[in-house]
């Protein structure tokens, strides 16, 4: 059982963590409080090494190999915008750079419009410190898992599809998912 103390100590390290920069992923380990737990979903259980997205939780799964996981609160797409599948991860980028899809130009063009011709990255990209990017096939499909410049979307559906978690998570995913991982967006 957690303690308000240890609770309020986890929380201050990860909130102190946002805006830790690069060096963001050395020496990152999990709280306790985001380990293991059984992940079983009905019938299913998720293979070990596989990252499965819940969207009406809003929550992210690591399948570690002795059935358990560790579980991240993410923000995913807003209504429309989030499309589930089954993908795999075809690259890894640290403080990756942007560049809205014409779509979401479209959608918002006082939005996105300025940043047509892309933004890199950094503490003010909206895709974080870090970012899977997700394939089907050898096509990449401009759908990302990565981090955000404004944590507090995260535990909703805001994004244009992408899944976002505050940076420190997705520094510690990515220093533990290997490129070709499958991910699937339910």
């Amino acid at each position: 059982m957690t303690t308000r103390r240890q609770f309020i100590t986890s929380a201050s390290a990860a909130i102190a963590g946002l805006s830790a920069g690069p060096a963001l992923a050395q020496g990152w380990t999990v709280p306790q409080d985001f380990m293991p737990r059984l992940i079983q979903h009905g019938r299913e259980y998720y293979a070990p090494g596989e990252v499965h997205v819940e969207p009406t939780e809003r929550r992210l799964y690591w399948v570690l190999n002795d059935g358990y996981a560790i579980r991240y609160t993410v923000g995913i797409g807003r209504a429309g915008l989030y499309e589930s599948g089954d993908f795999t991860i075809g690259a890894k980028k640290e403080w990756p750079s942007w560049t809205p899809t014409p779509d979401m130009i479209e959608r918002d063009p006082d939005s996105y419009e300025q940043y047509a011709d892309g933004m890199p990255g950094g503490p003010e990209n909206p895709l974080g410190a870090r970012a899977l990017y997700l394939f089907s096939g050898n096509r990449d499909t401009f759908l990302r898992i990565h981090g955000t410049n404004v944590p507090w979307t995260i535990n909703s559906a805001v994004s244009n599809g992408c899944v976002r978690l505050v940076n420190s998570h997705i520094a510690h995913l990515y220093t533990q998912v290997p490129i070709g991982t499958r991910a699937v967006l339910h």
